[in-house]
């Protein structure tokens, strides 16, 4: 079992891959990477990410980096498990370059209705965390969903209408 990805780690890894990087590409970070990036947890379980377009030289050196840094990455990403919008890209806040990789987190809409989906207890805290701190409105997770919901049917496995009661419950008004 590897270390949990701390800060440090992170960042380590994000140079790493920058310094492996042959030509300009993105690599969008999701899940626990964004929690520890943005400060709200100490540490994930594993480095998920996505890299568009796709390359061999980062894939292949993946591997090998996670040896010598010993953390868990995983090619992982909100579009494995549900639906995104087309301008998802253009909504994933940059974080920062190393080399010639920008680094962005993923979609934080889309990661939050990821999470929501998955419904497990770290996922409601991280949602939790994510319209606290103003990253995502509860307004905003339910006017996303609803752009999604026509494409659902591409995802077998996700039951639309708990999907969508369970986003509902989260968009609602807080009280105070």
């Amino acid at each position: 079992m590897r270390e949990p990805a701390d800060l440090t780690r992170i960042e380590r890894f994000m140079r790493a891959l920058g310094e492996n990087a042959r030509e300009p590409v993105r690599v969008y970070l999701t899940g626990g990477a964004t929690a520890v990036l943005q400060g709200w947890r100490e540490s994930t379980i594993d480095v998920d990410l996505k890299i568009v377009p796709d390359r061999d030289d980062l894939l292949r050196a993946i591997p090998a980096l996670k040896e010598r840094l010993y953390l868990n990455v995983e090619l992982a990403s909100p579009v494995d498990f549900i639906p995104v919008r087309p301008d998802w890209e253009d909504r994933s806040p940059f974080i920062r370059r190393e080399g010639r990789v920008d680094f962005h987190h993923f979609d934080l809409c889309a990661q939050a209705l990821s999470k929501i989906e998955r419904g497990h207890d770290q996922d409601h805290r991280d949602v939790a965390e994510l319209v606290q701190r103003g990253l995502v409105t509860r307004s905003e997770l339910l006017t996303y969903f609803e752009a999604i919901e026509p494409f659902l049917f591409r995802y077998p496995a996700l039951d639309p209408t708990s999907f969508r009661r369970r986003v509902e419950r989260v968009a609602a008004p807080s009280v105070p």
